[in-house]
């Protein structure tokens, strides 16, 4: 629909004085003015891009504006093309690249953090408590980067300069931390400190302390700006390819990293550092900063500066979190219940991720300890020390089950926005991305289901790809049931725990659990994703203002995340202190216990689910114009 007034209505709207038309673009603004010509119609070439009125004014790839004969109608429709266009699947690719690296960056630290600062003396107790920093971080640190970065209008971008100065922090921190003993003993030993006395070595617990904490705050930073800079460059039919996409590649950063794990690092790559950790930082470093530059530079954000003004209030300590309650407040109804879902999805996912390796871990030695009660303290730590190993190669097994998963669920799922037709009154196969049968039906084809495959030459090709690949569709099932089945997937192999005796078996079940992992990295930042996207595209084709912008809502969805984690960290303390057993004790089930509860959470969170708007499934169809069938729920720029 022409979001423009019709020509008999400028004239009511907007008076004209001598030739010069007077508009506000915001309204505590002064007016503006533009020429009109001597009929007085407006003149296309002096209209403010700003104007309600119409469409912002296209310019040449040199900057310079279109030519004044231009007839609006045209202009209108040229942008309205460009807002509908796919984007190919090798801008998806780049566009999600850089949360590849970042995952990378978190598997490094989750994987190899805890082993490297026991190493240097830091006592367990402690260690929990450092590792609340994350969480704490995330709660705080993303929704102020989420409101900095809305309220950015750097010529550069929104979101890059976040995304580029976390990238930074977090190379330095990591280095930093890497390197701890090293600086410690070089800046003490100039004042002739001794390296093994126990003043240098609490130097080292607290500078390396105070380097997690900037790198876990450097790493939230980076996580805001990229997770706002994917919703802000794909269109609002894509974010479910955009987050699809996003979740292979971090499939493939959860493998690259635990596989890390299994190799000699420092006897294949000596030049990088001496110990596992050192290498794995520079590798981290390597990987982290080459895919923030790579999407940085090939992946143009719209200039925020043609964006309506930010709040000049300044965003101190007080008015932050006042903005953030606001911004609490004011949630879409479905992004508010997503955040809903995630409260009680990742109660019950922060047990299984932090614990499932001691899990199968207490399986393998439950044996070894029954036939050996008197083993020695050494001996129990070689017994550990191979059942690390094979609770993580469970890890491993997660990783690429949930990386299979990531691959083949976007070709089962029901793509719940469709590519929307520029125009009307086009043939059915203009500006159309999902292809018509003969009888006009259209095949709902996800982007992403392309995406995989060479671009077809042409468009009969094109759409005997579509049939195919719309016949691997299960009809019934869409992104929101498909979200509601995992949660019950999850409850379910936590309570198939009571029954797993074996290192193998819970082994098949981590493997299980990795499909619903796949999901829980791909639907709710989809819904989400979707939903801001599709009200930033009617905010700006109406000239309003959009209150749910991608770095406040994605920050405060990051507390939906982040928050349930310090929760089952004191459920899980709670549940440790009553039913852990002694380290060399066979039969320990505390950690099951603790994934029990994770269980009866994902529950509560199925619940949930089924509160989530089904896009399009309730709408009524709103038209059917040559063959091309759009659902209100999914109308979008």
């Amino acid at each position: 629909m022409d979001s423009r007034l019709p020509p008999q209505r400028i004239s009511k709207e907007l008076p004209f004085h001598n030739g010069w038309e007077a508009e506000r673009t915001h309204p505590d603004a002064p007016p503006r003015y533009s020429k009109s010509d001597s009929r007085g119609k407006p003149s296309l070439e002096f209209l403010n891009e700003a104007s309600p009125l119409l469409s912002p004014q296209r310019r040449d790839d040199d900057g310079s504006p279109i030519a004044s004969g231009t007839p609006a109608d045209e202009l209108d429709i040229l942008d309205g093309e460009e807002q509908a266009k796919s984007k190919s699947h090798w801008y998806l690719f780049v566009l999600t690249l850089s949360i590849g690296g970042l995952q990378i960056a978190w598997a490094t630290e989750i994987s190899n953090g805890s082993p490297y600062l026991l190493s240097l003396g830091l006592s367990k107790s402690i260690l929990a408590i450092v590792w609340i920093i994350g969480p704490l971080s995330g709660v705080i640190v993303q929704p102020y980067i989420g409101i900095r970065s809305d309220n950015c209008r750097n010529k550069f971008g929104k979101r890059k300069p976040f995304m580029v100065g976390g990238a930074a922090a977090t190379l330095v921190s990591f280095l930093a931390l890497a390197w701890t003993r090293e600086i410690v003993h070089g800046l003490l030993g100039l004042f002739g400190a001794d390296p093994e006395s126990q003043f240098v070595k609490v130097a080292s617990i607290c500078f390396a302390i105070g380097w997690v904490c900037l790198l876990d705050v450097s790493i939230n930073t980076v996580q805001a700006g990229i997770r706002a800079f994917i919703v802000d460059n794909a269109p609002t039919h894509q974010q479910e390819d955009a987050n699809a996409w996003a979740g292979v590649i971090l499939g493939i950063g959860s493998i690259s990293g635990y596989l890390s794990g299994y190799v000699n690092l420092p006897k294949i790559l000596p030049f990088f550092g001496n110990t596992q950790f050192k290498v794995l930082s520079v590798i981290t470093c390597i990987a982290l900063g080459g895919t923030v530059l790579i999407s940085c530079i090939f992946v143009t954000e719209r200039d925020p500066r043609h964006d309506a003004p930010p709040s000049a209030e300044e965003i101190g300590v007080i008015a932050f979190f006042k903005q953030t309650y606001k911004s609490a407040r004011r949630l879409s109804p479905q992004i508010r219940k997503v955040c809903e879902v995630q409260f009680f999805n990742w109660i019950g996912w922060f047990p299984f991720l932090f614990y499932i390796t001691t899990y199968i871990g207490q399986l393998h030695v439950n044996p070894v300890f029954r036939a050996n009660p008197d083993m020695s303290p050494a001996e129990i730590d070689e017994a550990w020390e191979s059942a690390t190993r094979v609770g993580s190669f469970a890890l491993l097994v997660f990783a690429v089950t949930s990386f299979t998963s990531n691959m083949i669920l976007p070709f089962l799922v029901v793509p719940t926005y469709h590519a929307p037709s520029s125009r009307t009154d086009a043939p059915a196969h203009r500006g159309c991305n999902h292809p018509s049968t003969p009888s006009g039906t259209p095949l709902p084809m996800s982007a992403s289901m392309t995406s995989f495959f060479p671009p077809p030459p042409d468009e009969a090709s094109h759409f005997r790809l579509a049939r195919l690949l719309s016949l691997l569709q299960i009809p019934w099932l869409t992104l929101r049931r498909a979200w509601f089945l995992s949660h019950l997937l999850f409850a379910l192999c936590m309570g198939l725990t009571f029954f797993i005796t074996t290192p193998l078996a819970a082994t098949i079940l981590a493997g299980v659990v990795g499909l619903s992992w796949a999901l829980s990295l791909w639907a709710p930042f989809a819904l989400i994703s979707a939903e801001i996207s599709k009200r930033d595209a009617q905010a700006r084709k109406t000239g309003g203002v959009n209150d749910d912008q991608a770095g406040v809502v994605l920050g405060l969805h990051n507390v939906a995340i982040s928050a349930p984690q310090i929760l089952a960290t004191l459920v899980s303390s709670a549940i440790f202190r009553i039913a852990q057993k002694g380290r060399g004790e066979p039969g320990d089930d505390s950690v099951g216990w603790v994934m029990r509860f994770g269980g009866l959470a994902a529950l509560v969170a199925a619940y949930m689910t089924t509160r989530l708007r089904e896009e399009g499934a309730d709408e009524e169809v709103k038209g059917k114009e040559n063959g091309v069938i759009e659902r209100r729920g999914s109308d979008s720029v």
